[in-house]
């Protein structure tokens, strides 16, 4: 009679190890599809990158190189930029060379008030970028754009492009 008690407690302890393990598979199981969702939902929330239309190529406007004296507070220093405009078609930059004059000097303004610690990173030099969209696009008469990242200008100038960036 021992042996049947024996083999009652092997056999309880056995069911216990496999239900033990049933629901070790289930929480794991459980927290691997609130693992996917979260990821669906943050995968969401990046908005795929619009794709460039190959038949429309945007026009691009090179303006004549920039060298101007960078604000005095840091030394005396300079900077020499090259850049291009672009534009969503021809058109629109062909329209763009009768405002060249007030773009330049827009431009100009922008960059002579600008300290040299204010452009040392590829960060701050796209925020330049950034900065001479809006306020080129504003001096044409667009509407300012709505600071969301992907949002695209409402202007006629969609960005700038920097060719060359020399601060002496």
């Amino acid at each position: 009679m021992r042996r049947r008690p024996k083999k009652l407690v092997v056999i309880v302890i056995a069911l216990a190890v496999i239900l033990l393990l049933l629901a070790a598979g289930v929480v794991g199981l459980l927290m691997l599809k609130k693992n996917n969702a979260r990821a669906d939902e943050h995968a969401e929330e990046h908005v795929a990158a619009p794709v460039v239309d190959l038949s429309k190529p945007p026009t691009f406007v090179p303006l004549e190189p920039f060298t101007v004296n960078l604000s005095p507070a840091e030394g005396e220093r300079y900077l020499q930029v090259v850049l291009a405009l672009r534009t969503a078609d021809a058109k629109t930059g062909e329209n763009l060379k009768g405002f060249m004059p007030s773009i330049r000097h827009e431009i100009n303004l922008l960059l002579a008030g600008k300290l040299p610690s204010e452009l040392s990173t590829p960060e701050d030099r796209a925020a330049l970028a950034d900065e001479i969209v809006e306020r080129t696009n504003s001096m044409l008469g667009a509407p300012p754009s709505k600071s969301g990242g992907g949002n695209r200008p409402a202007g006629p100038i969609q960005a700038v492009l920097f060719d060359s960036f020399i601060i002496q």
